[in-house]
């Protein structure tokens, strides 16, 4: 799929419609279960890319995050305020499940948030696409920009994993040049490094990479 840009000044940037967020998604759940699939108890033990992490508290995260939104997705059809945790201490008792789950249970629980969180968008029309909702950030958005938030959370942490199923390169560029910009943004960049697209987003997201002289970033998500 090819993205559009737009051009402010000098510089051009990707855009994202609605139906790119939702395909990313698909594909980050589907890049996320195939990491998974040939898990068994010793392989979700170990470590993840995030530290402190193993693949058993990641796999949660991510289910987890699938119910957060599927909160979302209720404000936004109901009008019913619904934030993704009840409280911080929710949001870390959803993560801090994973150990305690066995690798087949952790598989359920990812397809099963995530099909619940797929059937809720899909039933979404187009005047509840519009309503706004507040994400754990407390930022305020319409609910277009929940299929963008899952697929960043299923595509990055599908790398994240560690597994060697899974790397950047193996995300889809229209993806990752948005997820590009967006962070670029955030972090204020002016200039970007040269290099390959799928180092120069590891590069952004903190995350190891093969780009020379780069300087070293923070976490990001």
């Amino acid at each position: 799929m090819t993205t559009p840009t737009r051009t402010t000044g000098t510089r051009t940037t990707p855009t994202r419609s609605l139906a790119d967020a939702r395909a990313w998604a698909r594909t980050g759940t589907e890049l996320m279960l195939d990491a998974v699939a040939g898990l068994d108890e010793d392989g979700f033990a170990a470590a993840s890319a995030l530290p402190g992490w193993t693949r058993k508290h990641l796999a949660a995260h991510v289910a987890a995050n699938a119910d957060a939104l599927g909160n979302l997705v209720h404000w936004a059809a109901t009008g019913e305020k619904t934030p993704m945790y009840a409280s911080a201490e929710e949001r870390a008792a959803g993560i801090a499940r994973g150990p305690a789950l066995s690798a087949d249970e952790l598989r359920s629980w990812l397809t099963e948030s995530e099909q619940r969180l797929a059937e809720g968008l899909h039933r979404l029309t187009d005047e509840q696409w519009r309503h706004e909702v507040v994400t754990a950030q407390g930022r305020t958005v319409p609910a277009t920009e929940l299929p963008w938030m899952r697929a960043r959370e299923a595509c990055v942490h599908a790398v994240d994993l560690r597994t060697g199923v899974v790397t950047f390169a193996d995300l889809p560029k229209g993806f990752l040049a948005a997820l590009v910009e967006e962070i670029r943004a955030k972090r204020q960049l002016t200039a970007l490094p040269d290099g390959p697209l799928p180092e120069v987003a590891a590069w952004l997201a903190g995350r190891p990479h093969t780009l020379a002289d780069a300087p070293e970033l923070g976490p990001w998500l």
